[in-house]
């Protein structure tokens, strides 16, 4: 897998960049209120595919209640991949990049917070930004505090959300912008794990070559390392840049930085 920041970030960007090209759509003619409520959800659903692995740093995001849960999901992953593998696929343990590394789950993930922020956006929406923003600062900061230091990611997370929504007055969100924001996270998860040497099964049930779980990823030339030189020095500078460039086109469009009138902020705009 991708390191925690680099995923975080890359969630980030894809939303930035999604309403920032998407002119002409719904998704690209958001609030202000709105496109932060999307980034916070893109960013922290970019981090939800590796609940999957219990050892994974996310998976002590809120302690032994998300270890928990992130145990449950590995052995329903493995379950399903153990059920569904072909003669060809590897005959392996765990459910690491398995059921959570798939378009099918981006989907369900996407319809699933859709669902929820249509049934109470009272509740619902705090409930989910708490979530979101509990991975995501635990992916950011994985060096800021330990393992097993759970207290302190909730506790941000509440501070966090708490600012989120206050500031933008208990926002009625687009439940349906929720939803897209959630699975553009869970895609540009998968896109990162993808340029990695394992791959990333992203197109199950898909067979390909035999294989169900078919690893997609490049030319092995054209793979990083986890938290190699390349991640690290090219890729996330790389990503942060492309998040600032594009989140300052998307919020200019919703009227957030009129200072920006005038400037040329892309060929496009």
């Amino acid at each position: 897998m991708a390191t925690g920041p680099t995923h975080a970030m890359s969630g980030l960007t894809a939303w930035a960049a999604v309403t920032a090209l998407a002119a002409d759509s719904a998704i690209g003619n958001l609030s202000v209120k709105g496109w932060l409520v999307g980034a916070v959800l893109a960013a922290g659903a970019a981090l939800l595919p590796d609940l999957d692995h219990p050892e994974s740093t996310v998976s002590s995001t809120f302690g032994p209640v998300s270890a928990a849960g992130s145990k449950l999901i590995n052995a329903v992953s493995h379950g399903v991949y153990r059920v569904t593998r072909t003669k060809k696929d590897s005959n392996r343990d765990g459910g690491h990049r398995g059921l959570t590394h798939t378009l099918v789950f981006a989907a369900v993930a996407a319809v699933v917070t859709t669902a929820i922020v249509q049934t109470s956006q009272k509740w619902a929406l705090p409930v989910l930004m708490f979530f979101f923003c509990g991975l995501a600062v635990r992916g950011i900061m994985h060096k800021w505090c330990p393992r097993n230091d759970a207290l302190w990611i909730t506790g941000t997370a509440l501070v966090l959300t708490f600012a989120c929504l206050k500031w933008t007055d208990q926002t009625s969100a687009d439940a349906a912008a929720c939803g897209v924001a959630v699975g553009i996270g869970c895609i540009a998860h998968y896109l990162g794990d993808a340029i990695t040497e394992q791959g990333c099964p992203i197109l199950w049930p898909v067979p390909i070559a035999w294989k169900t779980w078919y690893p997609v990823a490049p030319p092995k030339i054209m793979r990083m390392r986890t938290g190699g030189k390349v991640e690290m020095a090219l890729v996330g500078p790389v990503l942060t840049l492309l998040a600032i460039w594009m989140s300052v086109i998307a919020l200019h469009r919703a009227g957030a930085l009129p200072i920006l009138d005038g400037i040329p902020l892309a060929p496009w705009a």
